[in-house]
């Protein structure tokens, strides 16, 4: 390896000396100096690659970077972006965020091509840098959105789905679930227009439905009864059970109820972390709508919202335990920790 890293470093010299040549007088009067260019970016490419090799991913990254800004300076836009694509691939292993502007680099030069095929994949590579390495979720929506928005202009219609759903899943993440439930249903509708993606919408309309019943109750009753209006068959599933069950129960205010209901789900269809996550939120505002009311204060205000939102003295250990929905600790703290 570290032969490779030392004919590497030889290869960047020498790529250095052809380019400074190119620029001097003689080699501009005799008219070598784009042969020069092109020599050197020969030398940068097979050095990035002796760099590979060496496990110098950095040094790769930067050599590859050099050939793609000599490719640009020399109107070669393909091979430009193709080698920030290289140089992208490279940084990924070590700098997240210079492998973010590697492919930045390249999506201008495609969407300039008319590429945007490819600027969709690139935008979509960059929302999974974001969403493993950099979890950065906010970051990661907007390239995925942006992603959806060329495929659908290809007309890739299944692509820009399967990005959208990346939004609709982290835009539930992130509380905004209006924007989810959107998604969801759009995706849903447009499964059930092909006889082979049909059965895909019972999950989507499942989905949208928790989103639902994250925000009220009221309106993901609604949804259901216009779910099953779209596709019949969705009633027949388990997850139109499950959430039928689920508002039954919350109507009731019977957590308990709610608990066993997914529990015997889960124990058939295993719930992933998404799911598990929404549902654990939905009991959570469950578990504040059916506390027990607090002596000398009025029940109807602990329905609403928590206790440390309305004022009520708390003290600052006791704001975690909240957050955690551990509503008998909180009205300890009420009454005694003032």
């Amino acid at each position: 390896m570290a032969d490779n890293e030392q004919k590497a470093m030889q290869l960047i010299a020498e790529a250095e000396k052809k380019l400074n040549s190119s620029k001097s007088f003689f080699g501009s009067l005799f008219g070598g100096g784009s042969n020069k260019v092109e020599e050197a970016v020969e030398c940068y490419q097979r050095a990035a690659n002796m760099f590979k090799m060496a496990k110098k991913w950095s040094q790769a990254g930067s050599a590859f970077c050099e050939a793609a800004n000599l490719h640009a300076k020399a109107g070669s836009r393909h091979d430009a972006a193709t080698n920030y694509v290289d140089a992208s691939n490279c940084y990924k292993k070590t700098d997240p965020n210079e492998a973010v502007n590697c492919l930045l680099k390249a999506i201008d030069i495609y969407t300039d091509m008319g590429r945007f095929t490819m600027a969709a994949k690139h935008h979509q590579s960059i929302a999974e840098m974001y969403e493993n390495e950099a979890n950065d979720l906010q970051r990661a929506v907007q390239h995925y959105e942006q992603a959806a928005d060329y495929f659908k202009g290809e007309e890739s219609t299944s692509s820009a789905n399967k990005c959208m759903l990346k939004v609709a899943q982290y835009a539930a993440q992130l509380e905004d679930y209006e924007k989810a439930i959107q998604i969801y249903e759009q995706v849903a509708g447009s499964c059930l227009d092909s006889s082979l993606l049909k059965y895909s919408a019972k999950e989507y309309f499942f989905r949208a439905a928790l989103c639902h019943l994250s925000v009220d109750l009221l309106n993901a009753q609604h949804a259901m009864e216009k779910y099953a209006q779209q596709y019949p068959a969705f009633q027949d599933s388990r997850e139109y059970k499950l959430v039928k069950t689920l508002c039954e129960h919350l109507e009731e205010q019977n957590v308990d109820g709610f608990t066993e209901a997914v529990k015997e789900y889960d124990s058939i269809s295993r719930l992933d972390q998404w799911y598990t996550t929404i549902l654990l939120r939905i009991k959570k505002q469950a578990n504040r709508q059916s506390g027990p009311p607090i002596s000398g204060f009025t029940p109807t205000k602990y329905l609403s919202q928590p206790s440390y939102a309305i004022g009520l003295p708390i003290c600052a250990p006791c704001v975690i335990k909240t957050l955690s929905s551990e509503r008998t600790h909180v009205y300890t703290c009420i009454l005694d920790c003032e």
